[in-house]
């Protein structure tokens, strides 16, 4: 069974966080998704997210395309949380392009283009406008 992991805020959903799941379970059998815990986004982008991470988890979780969600805590532990559920591919945003290249090792790893035009901070700023 070929299993692919991602991982991710997922904070204030939308079509770009969907694209690039749908795209990746394209790649598998399974996917798994980590959800950055809340401390991790604080962590990551200095600010806690909207939604809480049992928010965020149970919203990913209702996807068709997705198959189990965890809570990732630290971006250290990719490598055990690929080990954990035995992926045979990495999927990441390219925002992050070269950064996980070092995991090749223990998966294939692919970095799928961002959505153009559309990002949660960008959502979170028109909303703060109204």
């Amino acid at each position: 069974m070929n299993v692919i992991i991602t991982f991710g805020t997922f904070d204030v959903f939308h079509i770009g966080h969907l694209r690039i799941l749908q795209r990746a379970r394209q790649l598998g059998e399974r996917l798994i998704v980590g959800i950055s815990s809340d401390a991790l986004n604080i962590q990551k982008k200095g600010r806690k997210p909207v939604y809480n991470q049992n928010e965020r988890m149970d919203i990913v979780a209702g996807l068709k395309c997705v198959d189990s969600v965890f809570l990732e805590e630290s971006l250290e532990k990719k490598a055990d949380y690929i080990r954990q559920y035995s992926a045979d591919t990495l999927v990441m945003g390219d925002d992050w392009a070269e950064r996980f290249d070092s995991l090749s090792y223990l998966c294939e790893v692919v970095y799928f283009p961002r959505t153009p035009s559309i990002s949660t901070t960008s959502i979170i700023e028109v909303v703060k406008k109204y």
